[in-house]
């Protein structure tokens, strides 16, 4: 039994999310919430709320006891990118890349 929870085109680039995702996986959940509280990335709110969403799918969905889940799974994937355009020099336009990110979330419980 899992409980997911996912977050579409988050306007982060991977790359950000995919460090703060190590931090946390294969975590109890109480533990990952605290790493995400106390690490001063842009990635840790958006993470936090995915974490706490995932907590109340569990909960609520599947009956699970919250004090015995732990992240088994997360994962960030590239979504849409959005191209922008900065002006530069001697009328040049270069490309700016704005990264979006799906991210996904999957708590399970601890077998005894």
């Amino acid at each position: 039994m899992e409980a997911r929870a996912y977050l579409r085109h988050a306007r982060i680039a991977p790359r950000k999310v995919q460090i703060v995702m190590d931090l946390i996986r294969n975590k109890p959940v109480d533990e990952a919430v605290a790493i995400l509280q106390h690490t001063p990335k842009a990635a840790c709110e958006p993470l936090l709320k995915l974490v706490k969403s995932a907590m109340a799918n569990a909960e609520h969905n599947f009956s699970m006891d919250k004090n015995s889940l732990y992240v088994a799974e997360c994962f960030v994937t590239p979504g849409p990118t959005l191209k922008r355009v900065m002006p530069r020099a001697q009328g040049r336009a270069y490309r700016i890349l704005k990264r979006t990110s799906h991210m996904t979330v999957v708590l399970k419980e601890i077998e005894e």
